[in-house]
């Protein structure tokens, strides 16, 4: 298998983790997809650093694994474990649409690349396709869940799509840079899980619609 299509066949791969992940019921269970996700983009940037020969995409495959495979699942599986709501399983749309939707916003992220022309990225158009298609599933999840949980999976799933882009598009950009995306997803995901909790605690719900009352 060439290098080309290894990257491309991971970055399939990303699509299925990322609906497993906003299918799953557990909040659990979404933390340990969204680490096999992490994992298949460490994969990816591996296999890019070999075919670009970018000693700087080794680094940023240490730094995701323990940020993103690691650490991130960790903290979302130890702030979630105790915490449920039935009544804000579900969303706005059913999961079937859903998948749906998450479907034709890859396809047409794939006709949205194809115009772009870098000569580094010539094999590597359905990756480009991927990652953007891959934000866009993570805010689809984030405005069509009613669990706040899910919309913190949401937010991951934009990052790794993000994270993808920047991987592609400036593979030689300094250890640093990594460094400061990983860092920042993790306070994030932090802020988000404390916050959840407080509004668990406090109102007994995780239903985003139930929060109304929060207004004013």
């Amino acid at each position: 298998m060439t290098g080309t299509l290894l990257v491309n066949n991971l970055a399939g791969l990303m699509i299925v983790t990322s609906m497993m992940v906003i299918a799953a019921k557990k909040p659990t269970v979404s933390a340990g997809l969204y680490a096999l996700q992490s994992l298949v983009l460490v994969g990816i940037f591996l296999s890019l650093a070999s075919l670009f020969d970018a000693h700087e995409l080794y680094m940023w495959s240490i730094s995701a694994f323990i940020t993103k495979v690691v650490l991130v699942p960790l903290i979302m599986y130890r702030a979630f474990r105790k915490m449920a709501d039935p009544n804000a399983d579900g969303g706005v749309i059913s999961t079937a649409l859903l998948m749906m939707i998450a479907a034709a916003i890859v396809l047409v992220s794939y006709f949205a690349t194809a115009p772009v022309e870098l000569p580094m990225l010539a094999d590597l158009k359905p990756v480009l396709a991927v990652s953007l298609g891959h934000f866009l599933i993570g805010l689809l999840c984030i405005v069509s869940q009613r669990n706040i949980l899910k919309q913190v999976f949401g937010y991951c799933l934009m990052e790794n799509g993000a994270h993808l882009t920047l991987a592609l598009l400036a593979y030689k950009a300094p250890e640093l840079v990594e460094i400061g995306i990983a860092t920042d997803a993790i306070f994030a995901v932090i802020i988000m899980a404390l916050m959840a909790r407080r509004i668990y605690r406090t109102m007994n719900t995780l239903d985003v619609q139930k929060l109304i009352s929060l207004k004013g």
